[in-house]
């Protein structure tokens, strides 16, 4: 399947890319710095580009199967990041006909918020992140309302420890999310691709 990964340079975007890879997917990732995504690795064909302008993001997109999303942010400041680059994603999806997004925002955004513990929930998500998820809660109501076949992935919090291939997906109700793998969150999305089970749903996934 061709696609395309937004976010490719970040901690999660590299697992993206190179599982997305290692399963024989033709992959096109999008970054401001080309030489940063997998110097290593030729494979994937890289477009220097910025998430945020609407002409490269629709280049990027323009022949793709579907558009995997894991764009982050170490800042702390307000942003409008996520919804930005998130319509920009839209907007060309539409107009090339590309169906499936799959988008990772995270524990806290929307009706996941409050399902974490005291620490996070209390001090972490509206004092330290505060800007960070108020940006990833437009960016969840632009993937609501597009017309695309749209999986929003919410995952507890990330570490780099091997796959498990186990996890609990949580689609409301009672629970606490603690953590996941990006490897697993990776695993999680690209089943996504193929698979309709959580199409127009926000799952959410954790130990």
């Amino acid at each position: 399947m061709k696609v395309l990964i937004i976010g490719a340079t970040g901690a999660t975007g590299r697992v993206l890319m190179r599982e997305a890879l290692e399963q024989g997917h033709e992959v096109t990732a999008l970054a401001r710095n080309p030489s940063a995504v997998a110097p290593e690795d030729h494979r994937p064909r890289v477009l220097q580009g910025n998430a945020l302008d609407a002409s490269e993001v629709e280049a990027a997109v323009a022949g793709q199967d579907a558009v995997l999303s894991a764009l982050g942010t170490r800042s702390s400041r307000p942003t409008t990041l996520f919804s930005e680059s998130t319509q920009n994603v839209i907007s060309a999806m539409d107009k090339h006909g590309v169906r499936r997004l799959v988008c990772i925002t995270g524990i806290g955004a929307g009706d996941s918020k409050g399902h974490v513990g005291f620490l996070y929930d209390r001090i972490i998500l509206p004092f330290v992140v505060k800007n960070v998820y108020e940006d990833k809660n437009r960016q969840e109501e632009a993937i609501k309302q597009s017309n695309l076949d749209w999986v929003i992935v919410r995952p507890a919090r990330l570490t780099d420890e091997a796959a498990k291939g186990e996890y609990s997906i949580y689609l409301g109700g009672s629970y606490t999310a603690k953590t996941i793998s990006r490897a697993d969150v990776v695993a999680f999305m690209l089943a996504q691709l193929t698979d309709d089970t959580y199409v127009h749903k926000m799952p959410v996934i954790s130990y």
